[in-house]
């Protein structure tokens, strides 16, 4: 459309409250009424805490721009109580926490207003998302007995405490009240968690619409489940939705069958996929994807299209899956930092073919005439020059700047850390140590059960345990698939050493059934021996890389490039005429994360397929911008830059670039 016609045209939120708000969306038609109008919802799933809030406004015009009138958010509950009893709406001033500034989802629900867009809001408390434990917080495990994601009182009574926080957030921005929200999701995808022989907890989904009913909450509600895979996740007084891909017309016509009166919804129709470390990047067939979509509404259904940007898993909140059927960690599948999703803007908000089938198929579905923006320019990008690596501190360096060192008799998961409030250790490393060891030649060490996730092995602070190679190096010692795993610790003999187990939280699950959801993290499932003699009387380590620690590090040294766990630093300057978005190529280095000016950034492991890490302007600024590499086993001399992305998995060669 033009601008003289645009400006005829009236917006989106004229065209259903220019009369005033009488009422909101509506499911008791075959078709959606919004305010007593026939209502197609065509939305896009964004997750404002997958993109700079700088970008907020860019991406929400870009969906406006795209034929989209709504967009569509989850709720991570773990960013917003970080502690127990401790909430983060990104409305802190002292800036402490790195992921604060994610989190103003009053401001996000505002912009999207703003933008013409109206919301759809799902807020868990469980979201999966392929984000770190299902948007769940881990210290719910330090709670014994606890049951999560069930009608349990316990857990129940922290999912009431949480939504009466976020709910008051939110209630105000309710359509009718003047606001953006149409509709919310109870839990998400219920279904999914039901085990063979055992029926489903419905009553946990009764309680939690009592619970949003409770705290003000009037809009429409759903539930969402792949319709072949049952509606026994769903309630018989609410609208159930359908979640899919492929076979759109059985998926519709299940969902048809099962509330023949109410409108069709696809709140998730899966535009791409996302990748596990180890595999090959994702990408979905255009045509495919231009097909199934022009089905869904040749049905007459509304859509959500998950993802219609993906963003990133910033820092340590990737998640995971577990293949199989198993709890013990054996199957355990990282996702990778990048959430790109081959969704029709890329992770950097670049459009894609997929974006152009967007705009096409919603102009010709479309059935009010209302005013539309012009796509925003794309995003500039810059290389910047290579870096050398100038400082370096090992992990005794950090170990000797720690906050705190734990006593313990046994190896205790991150989770029972009696620190942060009590409210344990979430996310990073976490370090095994045993001072004053004699260790004899050829002495084999023994982790009992399995490592969560993976482990380094140091003795006087020299690395030990192999160096990474390839992909099968994760079938061995100081990954999760080896059960009861052993390792050799050479032919020197050791007198009062120091022995460090460095553990990392590779991500925890986000998907599966109820059982699945044990997501310790660290050295838990049994003892560690040597030469099958119990090791007891361990100091233990957090090491978090929270925003205010990192900031305080000192007495950084030269660096020695040697094998083994240590965090580099060097410094990239700006003018501020030249700070764009860019990529930081992983080439060279193994495995580990990036710190940028604070905050982490994003995970590298060079199996693949993810390659890059996208960076975007908003964290640098003029002058020095401070960049942090942990690397766990040898380095990269310096440090490089791209200007996208590119997906590689280690050993076939193949690359397959955005």
């Amino acid at each position: 459309m033009g601008d003289d016609t645009d400006n005829i045209l009236p917006t989106l939120y004229d065209y259903f409250t220019a009369d005033g708000i009488r009422s909101g969306l509506s499911d008791q038609e075959p078709n959606f009424k919004l305010n007593g109008k026939k209502f197609k919802i065509f939305s896009g799933a964004l997750h404002y805490f997958r993109v700079h809030p700088v970008y907020w406004r860019d991406r929400l015009r870009k969906y406006r721009a795209a034929g989209l009138n709504c967009v569509e958010t989850y709720v991570p509950w773990n960013v917003h109580e970080p502690k127990d009893g401790t909430f983060d709406f990104g409305q802190n001033d002292n800036n402490e926490r790195d992921f604060s500034l994610f989190l103003d989802l009053v401001g996000f629900l505002k912009l999207a207003q703003e933008e013409d867009l109206l919301v759809i809001l799902r807020p868990g408390p469980y979201i999966c998302a392929e984000w770190e434990f299902g948007g769940l917080p881990s210290w719910l495990l330090r709670q014994k007995d606890l049951k999560i994601r069930t009608s349990d009182t316990k857990f129940l009574f922290y999912v009431e405490r949480y939504f009466k926080k976020l709910l008051a957030l939110v209630s105000p921005l309710q359509f009718t009240k003047g606001g953006s929200i149409i509709a919310f999701q109870i839990e998400n995808e219920y279904g999914n968690v039901k085990e063979e022989g055992k029926p489903i907890d419905t009553a946990y989904l009764e309680a939690l619409k009592n619970i949003l009913r409770e705290n003000d909450i009037v809009e429409l509600l759903f539930t969402s489940d792949s319709p072949t895979a049952g509606f026994q996740g769903s309630l018989p007084d609410i609208l159930a939705t359908a979640n899919f891909q492929e076979d759109c017309a059985i998926e519709l016509a299940l969902l048809k069958a099962h509330q023949p009166n109410k409108p069709l919804m696809v709140m998730e129709y899966w535009t791409g996929w996302f990748d596990h470390y180890t595999e090959k990047h994702h990408e979905r067939n255009l045509g495919k994807f231009d097909s199934v979509l022009e089905d869904i509404l040749m049905w007459n259904s509304s859509f959500n299209l998950y993802m219609m940007h993906g963003g990133t898993n910033w820092g340590f909140y990737n998640g995971a899956n577990i293949f199989g059927t198993g709890a013990d960690n054996a199957g355990f599948q990282p996702d990778t930092s990048s959430y790109d999703y081959d969704a029709p803007l890329c992770e950097n908000g670049d459009y894609t073919d997929k974006y152009v089938v967007v705009q096409r198929v919603t102009a010709e579905y479309n059935e009010i005439y209302i005013r539309q923006p012009p796509p925003p320019p794309a995003t500039f990008r810059t290389a910047y020059q290579d870096l050398e690596i100038t400082e370096e501190l090992s992990v005794n360096d950090l170990i000797s700047q720690s906050e705190e060192i734990i006593d313990s008799k046994n190896v205790i998961s991150m989770e029972n850390l009696d620190i942060n409030n009590h409210s344990g250790q979430s996310y990073g490393y976490i370090v095994y140590r045993k001072e004053n060891i004699d260790i004899k030649s050829g002495s084999i060490l023994k982790i009992e059960g399995r490592v969560c996730d993976t482990v380094l092995v140091l003795i006087n602070g020299k690395l030990v345990s192999k160096v990474f190679e390839s992909e099968a190096d994760i079938n061995g010692f100081g990954y999760w698939r080896l059960k009861d795993s052993t390792l050799n610790l050479g032919t020197e003999n050791y007198f009062s050493a120091t022995l460090d187990l460095v553990v990392e939280n590779f991500g925890r699950v986000n998907y599966g059934k109820l059982y699945q959801f044990n997501q310790y993290k660290g050295l838990w499932q049994g003892n560690v021996l040597i030469n099958d003699q119990v090791i007891n009387d361990w100091k233990i380590v957090p090491l978090q890389f929270d925003k205010k620690w990192t900031g305080s590090l000192s007495n950084w040294r030269t660096p020695t490039f040697a094998p083994g766990p240590r965090l580099y630093r060097t410094s990239l300057n700006l003018d501020s005429e030249s700070i764009s978005d860019t990529y930081i190529d992983f080439k060279g280095w193994n495995k580990g994360f990036l710190i940028v000016n604070g905050f982490i950034l994003s995970r590298f492991f060079k199996v693949g397929p993810q390659q890059a890490g996208y960076l975007p302007a908003p964290f640098l600024h003029k002058g020095d911008n401070e960049i942090l590499i942990f690397e766990h086993f040898v380095p990269s001399k310096r440090l490089c830059f791209c200007t996208d992305p590119y997906f590689e998995t280690l050993g076939d060669g193949k690359v397959l670039r955005s």
